[in-house]
């Protein structure tokens, strides 16, 4: 299985976390302090064990790899489509295992949270913290293009598998019967990846979808 992009669409998940028991002693001398105190974040002095494992592979920015178990793997799937009124295009993201933090989350990796990047060809166009996004047809010039959305630790980490990004690709076309003429938008059609397809395995001349630094 490709864990490039998601293999199902719109499945929910649910995160379990560990309730912290307190024990209280009462004393002969008196009543012991109850609360979790250091007990929650340190054993025996000892700081909490890394997310995953950094990589010596970056993204086009320098931004390390974080290598996580395949069972542990988040997911994405992409659908694109031309707005209703042809000023762009609709994005929307599948995920799984996977929650999109919100502004002003503490620059840490943690299971699971970040953000998700959009690229055009390569270059990043924005930064999404919700699942949907309106990509304006200014930024898509007439031909076909690869939007890519790829998963983001909050602490600007590449979620990876296998040595692997976590993403996945859609095509994207802005054509027209004719070449568009100064002030006449194309009118834009769209080829979407359907979630659990390898849409973009890289190759010759184009940027690595993968984002791993050459």
């Amino acid at each position: 299985m490709s864990y490039r992009c998601s293999t199902l669409l719109g499945m929910s998940w649910t995160r379990r976390s560990r309730a912290a028991l307190a024990v209280c002693v009462l004393l002969l001398a008196g009543a012991a302090g109850c609360g979790t105190s250091d007990a929650g974040e340190r054993n025996n002095g000892e700081s909490p064990p890394a997310v995953g494992r950094l990589l010596d592979d970056t993204d086009e920015a320098g931004r390390p790899y974080r290598e996580v178990p395949k069972e542990d793997a988040p997911e994405v799937g992409i659908e694109v489509q031309p707005d209703a009124s042809g000023a762009g295009w609709d994005v929307r993201l599948t995920l799984r295992e996977f929650r999109l933090s919100p502004a002003g989350t503490a620059p840490k990796a943690s299971p699971g949270r970040g953000i998700a990047r959009l690229f055009l060809n390569g270059r990043p166009v924005a930064d999404l913290r919700a699942p949907e996004h309106h990509l304006d047809a200014g930024l898509v010039k007439r031909g076909t293009h690869q939007l890519t959305a790829r998963l983001y630790a909050d602490d600007g980490s590449v979620w990876a598998v296998d040595g692997e990004a976590v993403e996945c690709t859609a095509d994207i076309t802005a054509s027209g019967s004719e070449p568009s003429k100064a002030g006449e938008p194309s009118e834009p059609t769209a080829t979407m990846s359907a979630p659990g397809m390898d849409v973009r395995t890289g190759g010759g001349g184009s940027p690595d979808p993968g984002g791993k630094a050459s």
